[in-house]
C-alpha cells in the first residue's frame, strides 16, 4: 500500500483497501484498488469461486471517500471517520481476484462532525457496486 494512503487514513493491512486516490477538478474523488488472490477474505468467501464480499466493496468506497476528504484538506488534519449509516447498497457485478476496481465518490455533505458521500465501484466500464453512506467525524478522544 502506498505511504500516501497510510498518511490519509488510519487503516492498515489486512484492512486497508485503497491503493491510490486523487481529487478531481469538481472535487469528486477517484480511488483505485486491485484485489489480489492473497487478500485474506478469499480463503473463506466462496473458496472454490473467490469473489470480493459486498461489505468489502462498501468499505473500499468509504475508505476512498475518507482518504479523498483528508487529501483535499476539507476537514482538519488528524480526523477519524467512522461509518454511521450505509444506504442504497446495490451489487451489480462480481469482483474477482486480480481485478482493478475504480471507485468514484461524490461528496454530498461535508462538515466538521459529519460526512455524507455516495460512490460507485467499477471494473473497467462495468458497474460492480454502488452505495451512499454517512460517517461521523472527529478526533479519537471525542468519538
Amino acid at each position: 500500500m502506498s505511504e500516501e494512503i497510510k498518511k490519509l487514513i488510519p487503516h492498515r493491512s489486512p484492512f486497508l483497501f485503497v491503493d491510490s486516490v486523487e481529487i478531481n477538478k469538481d472535487e469528486s474523488i477517484t480511488g483505485y484498488r486491485t484485489f489480489t488472490p492473497e487478500d485474506f477474505f478469499f480463503e473463506g468467501h466462496f473458496p472454490e469461486y473467490p469473489v470480493v464480499p459486498g461489505v468489502i466493496l462498501v468499505e473500499t468506497m468509504a475508505q476512498c471517500g475518507g482518504a479523498g476528504i483528508s487529501k483535499s484538506g476539507a476537514i482538519g488534519e488528524d480526523k477519524l471517520f467512522f461509518l454511521a449509516t450505509i444506504e442504497k447498497a446495490k451489487f451489480r457485478r462480481q469482483v474477482r481476484p486480480n481485478e482493478r476496481v475504480r471507485i468514484e465518490v461524490q461528496n454530498l455533505r461535508v462538515s466538521g462532525t459529519m460526512l455524507k458521500q455516495s460512490g460507485k465501484a467499477y471494473v473497467g466500464d462495468e458497474l460492480a457496486a454502488e452505495a451512499s453512506w454517512m460517517c461521523m467525524v472527529g478526533s479519537s478522544d471525542n468519538l
